[in-house]
């Protein structure tokens, strides 16, 4: 969209976004000022080995004992490279190898997130990538072809338009149950793209149901609709200048 010249075509002042929160806490709203949410950082290995019959691994370099080295000394980044007070996540959530019980097979593919809170962080978490894949390719004797991308830039709600929600949200749903203590989260959200071009606020609204986000068990409670629609007609009523 903003690659399509979305401001361009309809240019503002004020952006906000929304999202649902199934925590059980229907009507509530929550919001965190400043940095709320982590970038994202996407990333594919593919490693190109030597196949081989099962019964003789020694004609192989085999890539599914190279992809699990290369999965446990990843692991390691995060806990020996990154400062104890500095946040990331690095999360290894696929693995594809072989298609048969009597073959080593000859590729392997892992991939997986980094989320971050500090472009320094995931710089230094790339650049560790990389070694340790260059490193475990001369290992093995191996090619192991590391892509990673920046797939989300960290989201950073602006404090006076933060303000501005929060005002707009008790109104609506009374002060009991508007909070601007949210932690910051290391999910990830493309609104933050948004956020560095026009200035903003992005907050969560509760509904009913406990089961997470992108559960197959979640289910919205549709009780929220008109609760955000209200709070975002809300801030239109308040933030828009009058005629």
């Amino acid at each position: 969209m903003i690659a399509d010249g979305l401001f361009e075509k309809f240019p503002v002042d004020e952006i906000y976004g929304l999202h649902n929160s199934p925590n059980g806490r229907p009507g509530t709203f929550d919001i965190c000022k400043g940095v709320a949410m982590a970038g994202a950082m996407f990333f594919d290995a593919h490693i190109h080995g030597v196949g081989s019959h099962a019964a003789m691994p020694q004609q192989s370099r085999d890539t599914v004992m190279i992809a699990s080295t290369l999965v446990s000394q990843l692991q390691s980044i995060v806990s020996r490279n990154v400062a104890p007070l500095e946040s990331c996540v690095l999360s290894v959530t696929q693995i594809h190898a072989g298609a048969a019980y009597n073959v080593v097979p000859e590729t392997a593919h892992i991939a997986g997130t980094v989320r971050y809170f500090n472009d320094a962080v995931c710089n230094l978490t790339m650049q560790r990538m990389q070694t340790i894949c260059d490193g475990i390719a001369a290992a093995y004797e191996v090619e192991i072809d590391l892509d990673m991308r920046n797939v989300f830039d960290v989201l950073e709600n602006d404090p006076e338009l933060s303000d501005a929600y929060i005002e707009a949200a008790v109104d609506i749903l009374g002060p009991e149950n508007v909070s601007d203590i949210s932690v910051p989260a290391t999910g990830s959200e493309d609104f933050a793209d948004m956020l560095r071009l026009v200035p903003g606020a992005y907050c969560r609204v509760g509904h009913t149901g406990t089961k997470g986000l992108h559960n197959p068990a979640f289910v919205l409670g549709t009780e929220l609709l008109p609760i955000g629609a209200s709070i975002m007609a809300r801030i239109v009523e308040k933030r828009l200048p009058s005629a």
